[in-house]
């Protein structure tokens, strides 16, 4: 029996940060069969208290970049 990810994800430290920009957590997640991918930044506000900001972006099926061959 294979294991169903969907609507589930998972974020975790982002160990490889350099600069402030970057986020502090990295991850997946998948909404209704459709894969995303997971940036959260660490904040705190006086109202709020701690909280994490996430930005989701739609993975791509491939993000490599594509190699051409030269016409000669």
């Amino acid at each position: 029996m294979q294991y169903d990810n969907t609507n589930t994800g998972a974020s975790f430290k982002n160990t490889y940060k350099q600069k402030e920009s970057q986020p502090d957590m990295t991850g997946k997640i998948d909404v209704e069969g459709v894969e995303y991918r997971m940036s959260g930044w660490f904040n705190e506000s006086d109202k709020a208290g701690k909280y994490i900001k996430w930005k989701v972006t739609k993975k791509e099926e491939d993000s490599s970049p594509k190699s051409e061959s030269a016409p000669f």
